[in-house]
């Protein structure tokens, strides 16, 4: 027999229900015990002492006024249930951190003085660019927290290019084309401490990713492949140490760059080049501590600057110093180092520094105008050693370096429903390290291509600007629009006559073609139209 539980609704229901049966029962009693009608008998029963009579109405009394007290506590029982709102298991968004699931047992401790409450909770955050803006997840259960998204998406290239590709994208990838750029299936599992998150990496991406990096060159098992449709594998430990302590071992994503991985939790489809140029995942190790409610700070230990494995001989070395004294503010430090990640070249090490602040200088839901809000990022970096120097040309060779920023603004209308971000940015970056290889016969970023060198001193200048308009029906949806303008000092971006032989690719990835070269531009402009969609 399966055990149930009764609820306090039901067990009025039935205390209510036995009383009613007993005033019915001891009334028929009463009717059972009294004679036929006849005038002796009413004449008696005129008669009845006055003790006998006050005890029947006192027992018949008490009774009534149970059943009445009943009645009113089932009433402020409905009402309470009518304006009980739904329970949902509620997700904390932090970047770069697997969400935490609460429970009606377990209720969220949000107040930042408390040495018990959750990181990031005292506010809300899910306006900032790189955090989902979803605010819970009614799926959700004690130990698995779901998760799925959707990035699906037609781009117009102004120049027409015949083959179809777009060059210098880790967002965009075809022309004229609706294209699945990601479908992610995963989510988050969570047990006494023990936590994982897993999510799938299907589309696009599953080819783009494993391109950029040319770790998988070095040595065999063919890392590439390996890892190409998987976006997030990660699994660790909970210490509940200070406001936490997590120890997470795996690929997990990167926010170098301040914007998500994901375009559902940005503001723009296609981020500027310090963003789209630098690392979306790591594989290695991470520990994220939270001495305080408003602080998080990640050192980690990794294979290398966005790779599957090592480049060389040696990891990479870095963190991350994430502070929200408020809900207005967020500031961001990621700092990378020690690695080696020159393909080939174990005496160059590369040194990065990239910083955000993000504000949110107006708020008001009574308003056609919701929100607003900016972000400034700055970048800096440089690579030392093996025939290159961070500190300009001289006897140690040319300078190896990247400078760039990015801006945005963004807006909400009628109560977040719809959003309009402008934004744009520029990098300068001699040798071009951090430059995305265009795949100009079917080049990798372990291939190369003489058509498009990375050789020290290659010069290499960029800018970009951006208008992006969404509509956000609700919290797991947007429709999003963007137009781009992006350019370089160099020939860089596909024309009309593509990046691919006739007759598709020939030869070795990326090799010389006799009779042919690509047909490469100094600019391009393009529309994107996107359905993102996240639960």
């Amino acid at each position: 027999m399966k055990n149930r539980k009764i609820s306090r609704g039901q067990r009025f229901c039935l205390t209510s229900f036995g009383l009613a049966a007993g005033l019915t029962l001891f009334g028929g009693n009463l009717q059972a015990q009294a004679p036929g009608p006849n005038l002796q008998t009413a004449v008696e029963n005129t008669q009845v002492t006055p003790d006998h009579q006050t005890a029947q109405d006192r027992k018949i009394q008490q009774l009534q006024d149970q059943l009445e007290e009943i009645q009113k506590q089932l009433m402020e029982l409905k009402q309470a249930n009518a304006i009980e709102p739904e329970t949902h298991h509620v997700t904390t968004a932090k970047a770069s951190a697997s969400s935490s699931v609460m429970t009606e047992a377990e209720p969220e401790v949000t107040d930042p003085n408390n040495p018990h409450s959750e990181p990031f909770a005292f506010a809300d955050f899910t306006w900032l660019t790189g955090n989902a803006r979803t605010k819970d997840t009614p799926y959700a259960t004690k130990f698995f927290t779901p998760e799925i998204r959707s990035d699906v998406s037609y781009t117009y290239d102004f120049r027409h290019p015949q083959d179809d590709t777009i060059v210098g994208s880790s967002e965009v990838f075809r022309s004229s084309e609706v294209t699945l750029t990601d479908l992610g299936i995963g989510g988050d599992f969570h047990y006494n401490n023990v936590r994982a998150r897993v999510l799938s990496q299907i589309g696009l991406y599953a080819t783009a990713t494993p391109r950029n990096d040319a770790s998988p060159a070095r040595g065999q098992w063919d890392l590439a492949d390996a890892y190409r449709y998987v976006s997030e594998a990660n699994a660790g430990y909970h210490f509940n140490v200070q406001h936490g302590l997590n120890v997470d071992a795996g690929i997990f994503l990167s926010y170098i760059g301040l914007f998500s991985f994901y375009q559902f939790d940005n503001w723009a489809y296609q981020p500027s080049y310090v963003s789209s140029n630098t690392p979306w995942f790591f594989n290695g190790v991470r520990v994220q501590w939270f001495p305080t409610a408003k602080l998080k700070i990640e050192p980690w230990f990794i294979n290398g600057w966005q790779s599957y494995g090592r480049f060389n001989n040696r990891p990479g070395l870095g963190g991350s110093i994430l502070y929200r004294p408020n809900g207005n503010w967020s500031i961001v430090g990621n700092q990378y180092g020690f690695g080696e990640d020159a393909l080939g070249i174990g005496s160059r090490t590369r040194y990065h520094t990239d910083d955000s602040v993000q504000y949110k200088y107006y708020e008001r839901h009574d308003s056609f105008l919701s929100k607003a809000a900016a972000t400034l990022t700055g970048d800096a970096g440089c690579e030392s050693g093996g025939g290159v120097s961070c500190f300009g040309n001289g006897k140690t060779g040319p300078k190896q370096s990247f400078l760039g920023f990015m801006a945005y603004n963004r807006f909400w209308f009628d109560r977040d429903r719809f959003g309009l971000t402008l934004g744009g940015g520029r990098i300068n970056n001699p040798g071009r390290y951090l430059v995305l290889l265009p795949p100009i016969n079917g080049a990798t970023a372990a291939s190369g291509t003489p058509y498009f060198t990375e050789n020290p001193g290659d010069p290499f200048k960029a800018w970009d600007t951006s208008v992006t308009a969404d509509y956000m029906p609700n919290q797991y949806f947007t429709y999003r629009l963007e137009y781009n303008h992006r350019a370089a000092n160099v020939p860089y971006f596909a024309g009309p006559g593509g990046v691919t032989p006739p007759g598709g690719n020939t030869g070795t990835p990326g090799s010389l073609v006799p009779g042919w070269s690509p047909d490469l531009r100094n600019s391009e402009n393009r529309m994107t139209l996107a359905f993102l969609m996240k639960f």
